[in-house]
């Protein structure tokens, strides 16, 4: 009898516990209605309060999706002592501040605050008051858009903020007085901005810093102040990475013979001074790492002007002293790759890339294959280092002759074709194969105008996959032309080049110096593609210059 009634009393307790869960309601149609707010303390627009705790009272229950992120607060206020809580139809808002005085706040709740049931989110939900007698009402609204877009452009985490002038913070290191968020289609809008001056600034928020981490992070800034008086439309914002960490010497030393430095970050451009570079000494740059090679041991320091260059323009010279003594280390094996896969026409260029200075070539066992009988000798006149003194990059060019109809050509080097100085030699073979194209398979050439902007320009022709095709440098001239070209789907870019120095240059952000723009074609259905097949000749094709980051010309 006893466990009878032990058995009732817990099977009547496992009773009560599953009535008593709160669970979604099964069986019925499916909730489609997002939470509608029927209260708020203090109410909207509300003039003279100093809330220290804000509530929403809503139509049914609700529970918050990551406040501390989705909720944006304006002007700045310190969101890590802000305590976000929801509780059944309500959610409470403890500041734990003192807010500022004749200041209207905005909380954005975009899409934190959803239903229990099916996650709806509360539409276009915000909370305006004031703690003076007054609602600024003021607003500023502009586009994002990317230097380098990926195929679909994402906006999600792309915001833009301002920040007072005088302020002592900005974007790399504090949240911003004013925020937004951008929307799917990259346009944003601050609203209730007090009258004041402002810097402006859009970065793309990936850790929930509220602030830009330049060297993982696209960002952007404006040089000009913002003047706000009146509401300013049509600001525009290019984002782009940047990385500002100045370029420095880390260490050097000796690695066997050679001798080794290495810098903070990889260099742009590395040179290096010495009269006998090039002849008795030589040096490879790679990654951040730069190795000197002598040709044979020193029993002196021998001295070396380093010049080192990053991309974001800055630079650092130094002396340095070198040692190479002898050494018993073993050195590292001779590698060798090459640009395998190059589709040609008539003119073949190959790209020899070494892990180490060549000191010798072996032209006996280099050459050029095209049937299991012909082959193609490669000479020395064919040849050429792209630096004398660094003797890593081997170009090979010669013209392949229309009365040879073959369509591959393979580049062949035995083993100990190539020899470095420290008397290593490849031990692979190399076999590189090359496709040659024939003329009627080829467009004959895509051509147009450059608008809305002044040379000088790289042109650059992408496929598909973003691979640079082919690219022309225009110093003094807005048309450009690329002829015989294999058909396919292709992008056009250009980088406004405005220092001539053949590259794209990033921003740099204690300089105040904004990025080199880069804009694109764009078809009749806005669209990057331009398609282009045999015997296609696609003229007068015309690329817009997108909008510089700032005001519209007219509202300088």
């Amino acid at each position: 009898m006893n466990k009878l009634r032990l058995l009732l009393f817990g099977l009547s307790v496992l009773f009560l516990a599953s009535c008593a869960k709160q669970s979604t309601p099964t069986g019925g149609p499916r909730d489609e209605d997002p939470p509608k707010l029927l209260n708020s303390n203090p109410i909207a627009e509300s003039l003279n309060t100093k809330p220290e705790t804000i509530t929403l009272t809503f139509s049914e229950y609700i529970k918050l999706d990551n406040p501390s992120k989705g909720i944006v607060i304006t002007p700045r206020i310190k969101k890590d002592e802000v305590e976000f809580t929801a509780l059944k139809n309500v959610v409470s808002i403890k500041l734990n501040q003192d807010l500022e005085d004749s200041t209207t706040y905005v909380f954005d709740f975009q899409k934190s605050i959803v239903d229990i049931s099916e996650e709806n989110p509360a539409e276009s939900l915000k909370l305006v008051f004031s703690t003076g007698n007054a609602i600024d009402s003021l607003s500023l609204s502009g586009k994002v858009n990317f230097y380098f877009p990926a195929a679909k452009p994402d906006y999600k985490d792309i915001l833009v903020g301002i920040y007072p002038v005088g302020d002592t913070t900005d974007v790399l290191t504090a949240p911003p007085y004013y925020l937004s968020q951008v929307d799917t289609t990259g346009s944003f809008r601050i609203t209730n901005i007090k009258n004041g001056s402002y810097l402006a600034y859009a970065w793309k928020e990936t850790n929930g810093t509220l602030k830009a981490e330049y060297k993982s992070e696209d960002y952007d800034f404006m040089l000009d102040t913002l003047h706000l008086n009146g509401n300013i439309e049509n600001i525009t914002f290019n984002l782009s990475k940047a990385d500002i960490t100045p370029i420095r010497i880390l260490r050097s030393s000796t690695f066997g013979q050679n001798y080794d430095i290495v810098v903070n970050r990889s260099p742009i451009e590395a040179k290096l001074g010495h009269e006998n570079l090039g002849t008795e000494y030589f040096y490879t740059n790679a990654d951040n790492r730069i190795r000197i090679y002598s040709t044979s041991s020193k029993p002196d320091s021998i001295p070396f002007n380093i010049s080192l260059r990053d991309s974001v323009g800055f630079s650092k010279d130094s002396l340095i002293w070198a040692k190479f003594p002898e050494s018993d280390r073993k050195p590292e094996k001779l590698t060798v790759s090459a640009n395998s896969g190059k589709n040609f026409y008539r003119d073949l260029n190959v790209e020899l890339k070494f892990n180490k200075p060549i000191s010798k070539i072996n032209t006996d066992s280099l050459y050029i294959s095209y049937d299991t009988a012909s082959v193609i000798a490669i000479t020395e006149s064919m040849m050429a280092f792209q630096d004398s003194a660094q003797r890593d990059i081997l170009n090979i060019r010669l013209a392949i002759p229309d009365s040879i109809s073959h369509e591959i050509f393979t580049v062949k080097a035995a083993d100990s074709t190539f020899f470095d100085f420290e008397n290593q030699v490849n031990e692979t073979i190399l076999s590189a194969n090359y496709r040659k194209l024939k003329r009627e398979g080829l467009a004959d050439e895509i051509s147009g105008t450059i608008l809305n902007a002044k040379p000088p320009f790289i042109v650059q022709l992408l496929n598909s996959k973003n691979d640079l095709i082919q690219e022309q440098f225009l110093e003094n001239s807005t048309a450009f032309s690329f002829k015989l070209v294999e058909p396919g789907t292709f992008k056009l870019r250009v980088v406004e080049d405005l220092n001539g120095n053949k590259r794209w240059d990033p921003s740099n952000f204690t300089q105040r110096k904004p990025a080199e723009r880069v804009f694109y074609f764009y078809n009749a259905e806005r669209q990057p593609n331009l398609v282009i097949r045999s015997g296609w000749s696609l003229q007068d094709q015309i690329i817009q210059a997108s909008d510089p980051t700032g005001f519209k010309p007219e509202q300088k």
